[in-house]
């Protein structure tokens, strides 16, 4: 399975990740889920490594609020539909490494990342 890293190129967050656990091409393809969306079956694979959608989906984004979603129950079929609709629902940055998969900025998460890089 090939490296990946699908994030935002105006991120300054996933930048920082990126850099901090030397994630760069040619080793990983960088993606920017701005200008090359994802696929569904993209996001069905992430979703079979992560254990379902919600673990995906961002509820920080601007447009969570600004699409009033916070009283709803949201379910996994709304979540994928969201998050394919609009990229900012995806949680950044999602790395996949050796069939394993990072998502987002959490310490917890960036301290695995960082682990499973050596570093």
């Amino acid at each position: 399975m090939p490296k990946i890293a699908y994030t935002l190129s105006t991120c300054d967050t996933s930048k920082r990740i990126l850099k901090n656990a030397h994630i760069s091409s040619p080793e990983f393809e960088i993606r920017d889920i701005k200008t090359q969306a994802i696929t569904e079956a993209e996001l069905d694979q992430m979703k079979a490594m992560s254990g379902n959608y919600e673990s995906l989906f961002s509820r920080r984004a601007q447009k969570y609020k600004a699409m009033e979603l916070k009283d709803k129950e949201l379910s996994e079929n709304e979540i994928r539909a969201l998050i394919l609709q609009e990229y900012t629902f995806l949680k950044r940055p999602v790395i996949i490494i050796n069939e394993k998969i990072f998502i987002g900025n959490t310490k917890k998460n960036i301290e695995l990342l960082m682990k499973e890089r050596g570093i």
